[in-house]
């Protein structure tokens, strides 16, 4: 006689799970940073808090960079796993009903099961803000570095093409970081390739602008306050190839604040992104 038990229907197979690339902004003035710290307000802590309410899932969000506390965002990526079948468009508004209003998901959107979001970066840009008017609005402060003394701006200019090309930067990477590469050589690189390095003027800020394969800790921060030395004529204008050559960081210069850096895009040219609006980068200076 059968049991009753397998008489009973087979329990419907768990939804696989999906790999979802996210788009996010921030405003990373309030927030320690995008890892997750004990008892720290970050960007991944709030955006898996936010996941758990509108999906009920304990997820992994793998983001494409560490920015720093204070650092901010207008196209940060990361991806994650998620069994949910909502819908990209629904998730993206669930989400931010659930966040505040200083971070924003921009979009969301099926990628290949092997997509990563930094292991499958090809680039990042980031820029750096620096006002040079002598008094900065207050509605600026959060996300400019304001210099209001004599700079020279062509010598910086100049300046800024010498960190392109592949190149050791233990010089311009945080003390831990040259301290780590000096230990485990071979695990810890301090070579990168930066494939521009820019500056130049907008209005009354000075803009620094760098694209490259990726970024050491601070290593952007540590540029930008090398620039600024070089325009007080503490550093000479060619002088950047005998910093970088010396791999030690009390040759470069200190390391600007994090309020004036914006990690601007990382590039999937692999995957067929859906369009997205113009950089918060660029506008967030004329919204601000």
């Amino acid at each position: 006689m059968p049991n009753a038990a397998d008489a009973r229907p087979p329990r419907p197979a768990a939804p696989a799970a999906r790999n979802l690339l996210l788009r996010l902004a921030y405003d990373g003035t309030d927030f320690f940073g995008w890892q997750i710290q004990p008892d720290r307000p970050t960007i991944q802590g709030i955006l898996t808090e936010a996941f758990a309410k509108v999906t009920g899932e304990a997820v992994h969000l793998h983001g494409a960079g560490r920015t720093d506390a204070g650092v901010h965002a207008c196209s940060q990526a990361a991806s994650v796993l998620l069994r949910a079948p909502i819908p990209c468009r629904n998730l993206v508004l669930a989400l931010n009903d659930h966040l505040p209003e200083s971070v924003r998901v921009l979009s969301a959107q099926e990628v290949p099961p092997e997509f990563h979001a930094r292991r499958s970066a090809r680039s990042k840009t980031y820029r750096y803000r620096i006002f040079r008017g002598k008094i900065c609005p207050p509605w600026l402060a959060r996300y400019v570095f304001p210099v209001p003394y004599p700079l020279d701006e062509g010598a910086m200019i100049l300046a800024a093409r010498g960190f392109e090309g592949t190149q050791d930067f233990c010089s311009v990477a945080s003390t831990d970081a040259a301290s780590r590469a000096a230990q485990s050589a071979a695990e810890k690189s301090t070579v990168r390739t930066l494939f521009s390095s820019t500056l130049q003027r907008e209005g009354e800020e000075l803009v620094y602008a760098v694209e490259g394969s990726g970024f050491l800790h601070h290593m952007v921060r540590n540029i930008v306050g090398t620039l600024i030395e070089v325009g007080r004529g503490n550093i000479a204008a060619d002088g950047i190839a005998a910093i970088l050559a010396a791999r030690d960081r009390s040759a470069a210069g200190p390391t600007a604040p994090a309020r004036g850096l914006h990690l601007v895009c990382v590039r999937y040219p692999q995957i067929d992104e859906e369009p997205q609006p113009p950089p918060i980068a660029e506008r967030v200076g004329r919204i601000g």
